[in-house]
C-alpha cells in the first residue's frame, strides 16, 4: 500500500503514512490513494488534526521521474493539484511531519498543510530547475508562505536548504530531534488543539485558508498550462528527464 492511515482512540486525529522503497516517491497511486483517503477522513465530525509523515528516515524524494515523461505528465500533474486543493478544503487542521529529506512534490505536498513540524537534519528544497523543469505547485504556494524572494531562491538555484533556516524564516512550526519528533508532535496536539471544539476548528480553518486557498485556486491553472502547454514542449525539458534516467548530465540547447 502506498499510503496507510491509522487514528487514536478518539479518532480526533488522522496520521497518514507515505511507502515507497525508494524514498516515498510520490506516485499517481499514491497521490490518487491520498486523495481517496483524505476524502473518507474528512467525513468525521470528531477530527481535528491529520498528520502526513514518511515511513522511514526521509519524508519524500519528490515526484516520480519517469511519470513526468510527456506522455503521462498530462495526468499526472492536475492530479497533483487536486491532492494540494483537498488539504486546502480538508475540515481539519492538517500537518506534515518531516524527516530527512522533502523535496520537489514532497515539498509541495508539505506546503499545502497548515503546519510542518520537522526534525533536526531535515532538509526541504525544489530541485526541479536541475531536471529543466519547474514546480508549479511550489512556485504558487512557497511565496504565500516565506515571500517572494526566498521562494524565487529556492526555486531558481534548485538548492536544498536546512530546517534551521526554514524555522528562522517562519515556515516550520517546531523543530526537534528524530527520536523524539513524533512525541512532540504529539505533545504540540495535546497543548494546543485536543480541548478545542472540532466544530470551531472547522470552521477555523477554513476562515485561516481562505487568502491562500483563493491564491491558489486562481493562479495555479496558470502555473499548470505553462508547465504542460509550454515547458513541456522545449527541448531541455524532455532532455532533463531524459538524463535523470538515463544517469548521466543533461545537455541543454536552451530551446
Amino acid at each position: 500500500m502506498p499510503v496507510t492511515v491509522s487514528f487514536n482512540g478518539d479518532q480526533s486525529r488522522a496520521a497518514f503514512q507515505l511507502a515507497h522503497p525508494k524514498g516515498n516517491i510520490i506516485t499517481l497511486e499514491m497521490v490518487r490513494a491520498l486523495r481517496s483517503g483524505l476524502e473518507s477522513v474528512g467525513e468525521n465530525r470528531r477530527l481535528k488534526l491529520v498528520t502526513i509523515e514518511g515511513e522511514g528516515s526521509d519524508f519524500s524524494f519528490g515526484a516520480s521521474i519517469p511519470e513526468h515523461a510527456a506522455d503521462h505528465i498530462a495526468t499526472v500533474l492536475p492530479e497533483m493539484h487536486g491532492l494540494v486543493e483537498d488539504l486546502l478544503d480538508l475540515p481539519a487542521a492538517t500537518a506534515a511531519v518531516v524527516r530527512g529529506r522533502c523535496l520537489g512534490g514532497g515539498f509541495e505536498l508539505a506546503l499545502a498543510c497548515d503546519l510542518i513540524f520537522a526534525a533536526h537534519g531535515a532538509t526541504f528544497g525544489l530541485p526541479e530547475i536541475d531536471l529543466g523543469v519547474f514546480p508549479p505547485a511550489g512556485c504558487v504556494l512557497l511565496p504565500l508562505r516565506v515571500g517572494p524572494t526566498r521562494a524565487a531562491r529556492a526555486v531558481l538555484t534548485g538548492r536544498s536548504q536546512p530546517a534551521a533556516e526554514w524555522l528562522e524564516c517562519g515556515l516550520l512550526t517546531m523543530v526537534a530531534p528524530p527520536e523524539s519528533l513524533r512525541a512532540a508532535v504529539d505533545e504540540w496536539f495535546d497543548g494546543n488543539l485536543r480541548s478545542k471544539s472540532a466544530a470551531a476548528l472547522r470552521h477555523a480553518v477554513v476562515a485561516s485558508r481562505a487568502g491562500i486557498r483563493a491564491q491558489v485556486r486562481a493562479l495555479l491553472p496558470d502555473a499548470e498550462r505553462l508547465y504542460l502547454d509550454e515547458l513541456m514542449r522545449t527541448h531541455d525539458a524532455g532532455e532533463g528527464i531524459e538524463a535523470f534516467l538515463q544517469k548521466r548530465v543533461p545537455r541543454w540547447q536552451d530551446r
